[in-house]
């Protein structure tokens, strides 16, 4: 079974964490996968740019509408995402434990409804 791992954080500048907090955030994070991938379970991982940068569209009364920055408006925005592959929720939750963010913010886990493999697709499960 696929989850996502959602991981949620508030957004600061690197200023005001600090150069050492960052570099154990990196080393926490590389050390995460590392033992994802070791385990056999990582699907594939992403952190995020500051949700700044990002762009929301929507299409409503056959408009495009397009919007820079993020639909939502919260002090904790989704700062990356993380695919797993595991049996079950109970497992997912365990990984969802050892998120690093889980400590600074909150790991949301959702299953998977459908994925793709080559370009069609499949069912998760």
């Amino acid at each position: 079974m696929r989850y996502t791992l959602l991981l949620h954080y508030p957004e600061e500048s690197a200023e005001t964490i600090g150069a050492e907090a960052i570099a154990q955030g990196m080393e926490a994070f590389a050390s995460y996968a590392a033992t994802l991938q070791a385990a056999k379970v990582l699907v594939a991982a992403e952190v995020l740019q500051p949700s700044v940068s990002s762009t929301t569209v929507r299409v409503r009364d056959g408009a495009l509408r397009v919007q820079d920055g993020p639909f939502a408006d919260t002090k904790d925005q989704l700062g990356g995402t993380i695919v797993i592959d595991v049996p079950d929720l109970d497992a997912a939750i365990e990984w969802a434990r050892r998120a690093p963010p889980v400590q600074w913010g909150a790991v949301e886990i959702r299953p998977g409804a459908t994925h793709t493999v080559e370009g069609v697709w499949v069912p998760n499960g």
